[in-house]
């Protein structure tokens, strides 16, 4: 079972890496916020991994932070909920406002993630609210970090997917480039956003 990797990122797609370990590529899956977070194509990068082997298949799945590896486990150990599934939620919220939003049983937080349904979402609290105790106190810092009534970010989202972009990808370029420049008028963030999009 492979557990961690430092290499090189020889290739670089939003949910997809191949990281190149002494000569071998390892290809995995990874959820956005680690996609943006690790450099570019050419950098170094140390990954924890989790191996995930099924009949047909054997499947790499690597996250920059423990936190990161610690829910995708805690997701896919819930009936319904597969790798892909669980990919998708932590590249929907970030890690920690998913632990807030499951300590405070925020089911309508959880809905607004792509793919997840309502009764996905109240099975995600039921199952997890509990493992979750260990793993941080519930923390409004997310929520102000990322306020559901930020006008200019719906904005900038709703323009992203206008133009065709997948709203967790846009939300994920948004907040990129709010956090390097948070002043910035919606022509320039929505140019910054793009750019990110393209990189």
């Amino acid at each position: 079972m492979i557990a961690f990797l430092r290499g090189r990122i020889l290739d670089k797609h939003p949910n997809r890496l191949v990281v190149d370990v002494n000569g071998v590529g390892y290809d995995l899956y990874v959820p956005l916020s680690t996609f943006y977070d690790v450099g570019d194509v050419g950098a170094d990068i140390s990954l924890r991994v989790h191996t995930h082997v099924r009949e047909d298949a054997l499947q790499l799945y690597g996250f920059l932070t423990s936190l990161e590896q610690l829910l995708f486990e805690r997701l896919i150990a819930i009936s319904g909920i597969g790798p892909k599934l669980a990919i998708a939620v932590l590249s929907g919220i970030d890690s920690r406002e998913l632990v807030t939003s499951v300590q405070r049983a925020d089911v309508a937080r959880l809905t607004a993630i792509p793919g997840i349904g309502k009764k996905t979402a109240e099975r995600i609290v039921l199952e997890m609210k509990d493992r979750l105790r260990d793993v941080a106190p519930a923390d409004g810092a997310a929520g102000e970090q990322r306020p559901s009534g930020d006008r200019l970010r719906d904005d900038l989202v709703s323009a992203l997917e206008n133009l065709g972009y997948h709203r967790p990808l846009a939300e994920k370029a948004v907040d990129v480039v709010r956090a390097r420049d948070g002043v910035a008028a919606f022509e320039d963030a929505l140019k910054g956003a793009l750019r990110e999009l393209m990189r």
